[in-house]
């Protein structure tokens, strides 16, 4: 006799979930991912001021303080709907057990098992809505990175290397290049103030409206005028953009470059890390903000370093700061080292660093060498 197939799918699902289980038990991690999901939902739902109050309490006080604001902070954040039903699961939980009598018949129900069964209504409520939003977010992630580039440029005299990896499913950070003609390219990193959607949402704004605009601007601080006002007339309110842009040309050291409130590059020349001129305001502030470019020359083996605030504000689980000095240090040492193999050093020290505390923001990098 031949099995149906629902009862084949039921089987397979069945085994799945053992399998899933023996694996969660083998991985040896769980104690970890507990640690590091708890210091998640505290930072999630525990606001900073209050977290900074709680520091000074002794230890029993602290944790029946923190239980109390993570419910009270839990249950604001819910729908009425599902508010409701954990409000009705916890006065469920601390009362005795309900009988309800008939004329012939008396029924005892377990206010335990009711507890219990609403709590898990609630929570397959909020896990339908997170796998709702994270198929969501996993698209927009596909989008985001057909519109990142898929391989470094090439010009000559110039070896070019560009990462991104954001905080989230999405990110909020710019890397980009534009070949403008035969013998320029244009490179590119930014940084939308926030993180998740609407920061990708908006990056993909600055993105394309600099590939559609920059060939046709000779002035870089008339580009960063245009781009300017663009994003004051297109953004949200308190939304802005930090943005370096440089152009190279083919076996020549010129670099003209336009910084728009983004962190100032390094550039790593005669074995020295020299930091790069402040620019103007963030594109987005302030529709009279005026732009200007700035230029440098590299000799052969000199190196730029264009980064985002993902690096040097990256925090391990004391909550210390990467920093600045770390990262100079780091381009300090890159004499004669290929752009690829000096971000993987910043990435490296990096991650070590932060160990296993969860990513703070989208970390970028755009790095230059001119070899010729």
């Amino acid at each position: 006799m031949v099995e149906d197939k629902p009862k084949k799918r039921g089987r397979k699902r069945d085994r799945i979930l053992r399998e899933t289980i023996v694996n969660d038990f083998r991985s040896g991690d769980i104690v970890a991912s507990l640690r590091r999901d708890f210091r998640d939902l505290y930072a999630f739902y525990i606001d900073a001021e209050t977290q900074e109050r709680l520091r000074t309490y002794p230890r029993v006080s602290k944790f029946i303080h923190a239980s109390w604001y993570l419910l009270k902070s839990l249950i604001l954040k819910l729908t009425p709907a599902r508010r409701l039903l954990l409000l009705i699961s916890i006065v469920l939980f601390f009362f005795g057990d309900i009988k309800v009598t008939g004329h012939q018949f008396t029924v005892s129900v377990d206010n335990g098992i009711l507890s219990y069964f609403l709590l898990l209504l609630v929570l397959m409520l909020e896990l339908k809505d997170k796998l709702l939003a994270h198929d969501e977010l996993r698209i927009g992630r596909t989008v985001q990175r057909e519109l990142l580039p898929e391989e470094n440029p090439t010009i000559a005299g110039w070896s070019v290397w560009l990462f991104t990896r954001p905080a989230n499913d999405v990110g909020g950070d710019l890397v980009d290049y534009i070949n403008l003609d035969e013998n320029r390219l244009a490179l590119a990193i930014g940084d939308v103030a926030g993180k998740g959607l609407g920061a990708a949402l908006l990056m993909s704004k600055l993105q394309s409206t600099l590939r559609a605009i920059a060939p046709d601007y000779e002035s870089l601080s008339e580009l960063g005028n245009r781009l300017n006002l663009i994003f004051c007339r297109d953004s949200l309110p308190n939304k802005f953009a930090t943005l370096v842009y440089f152009e190279v040309a083919q076996n020549s050291g010129r670099v003209r470059l336009l910084n728009a409130g983004h962190l100032p590059p390094l550039w790593l020349h005669g074995g020295k890390v020299e930091e790069l001129p402040h620019g103007a305001p963030a594109l987005g502030l302030m529709k009279t903000s005026k732009y200007e470019e700035h230029g440098l020359d590299l000799d052969p083996g000199d190196l730029l370093v264009a980064y985002s605030d993902g690096v040097t504000e990256a925090r391990n689980e004391r909550n210390e700061f990467f920093g600045d000095q770390r990262l100079r240090a780091i381009v300090e040492r890159s004499v004669g080292v290929s752009p690829e193999k000096v971000g993987e050093r910043i990435l490296q020290e990096v991650d070590h660093f932060v160990g296993e505390a969860p990513p703070s923001d989208d970390l970028s990098l755009v790095i230059a060498k001119r070899w010729s």
